[in-house]
C-alpha cells in the first residue's frame, strides 16, 4: 500500500480519523491559520516550531494527548511497508496513520419511492 499523498500535512487535511501507535484518535486538530500562512509564504522562520497538530485519545481510563510541531509534521517520512507514517517529537517517535472516513447518504438510488 502506498500513499496517495506527497506529505503528513496533504494526509492530514484529506483524513476524518487518525491511529497514533495503535490508538485510534478521531479527535485531532490542524491550526489552519498556520497552513494558511505556509500556502501563502507569509510564515516566518520561528513558524516551524509552532504548534501544528494536536491529537487526543483515550486509553482506557487514560486521556493521552500529543502535539507536533509544523517542522516535526514536514519531517515525517512515510513507511510504505507499514503503511504509516513515522513522525518524530524530541527523541520520540510515533507511528501515525491517516484514515478518511465511509460515508453514505440515505439516498437510495435506482430505487423507487416507497408509497401507501
Amino acid at each position: 500500500m502506498t500513499s496517495s499523498h506527497n506529505s503528513l500535512i496533504e494526509a492530514l487535511e484529506a483524513a476524518d480519523m487518525l491511529e497514533i501507535d495503535g490508538l485510534h484518535a478521531w479527535q485531532f486538530s490542524l491550526d489552519k491559520e498556520l497552513l494558511a500562512q505556509v500556502a501563502s509564504g507569509s510564515a516566518d522562520a520561528d513558524s516551524t516550531a509552532r504548534p501544528l497538530l494536536g491529537i487526543e485519545c483515550i486509553d482506557g481510563r487514560t486521556h493521552r494527548s500529543w502535539r507536533f510541531s509544523l517542522g516535526e509534521v514536514r519531517a515525517a517520512q512515510y513507511q510504505s511497508e507499514d503503511a504509516c507514517w513515522q513522525l518524530k517529537a524530541g527523541e520520540e517517535g510515533h507511528q501515525l496513520r491517516c484514515f478518511d472516513a465511509i460515508s453514505g447518504d440515505n439516498e437510495d438510488d435506482g430505487e423507487a419511492p416507497i408509497t401507501e
